[in-house]
């Protein structure tokens, strides 16, 4: 299934930054990559982006929770998923309230970020597009 949708992939970890960008490029997406919070502000002020991925741990502890507040503050809002390997019930707040739309926990499954991805952003066209 050919699929044109972008991502911003946000992950401080370098091997898997290129794993998963690979994986998704290979499935259709269109992956912009970012390793740091700030390399993927630049990228979120340049460009308009389907969904966001990050983990919730970049450079420092919840700087992938700023990204993702400063995404949902986009005008064309893109969906946003998070991964965290530390999930406790603070953590999980600190998600809910930077309005996430889905959370993977590690050592999350590809198939779920791939059918997570699909359906979301189908979600967000089909809530986008005139009635």
């Amino acid at each position: 299934m050919i699929n044109r949708n972008s991502i911003l992939l946000a992950e401080n970890d370098p091997s898997v930054l290129y794993t998963l960008s690979g994986i998704l490029q290979e499935s259709g997406f269109r992956v912009s990559t970012a390793a740091r919070l700030e390399e993927a502000r630049e990228l979120l002020d340049r460009h308009e982006f389907d969904a966001v991925f990050t983990e919730v741990t970049l450079e420092r502890e919840d700087e992938g929770l700023e990204l993702a507040r400063l995404a949902k503050c986009r005008p064309y809002a893109p969906v946003v998923l998070v991964d965290t390997s530390n999930p406790t019930i603070e953590k999980l707040r600190d998600i809910m309230h930077a309005r996430v739309d889905y959370v993977l926990f590690k050592p999350f499954d590809l198939e779920e970020v791939q059918t997570a991805l699909n359906r979301l952003i189908a979600h967000r066209a089909d809530a986008l597009s005139p009635a």
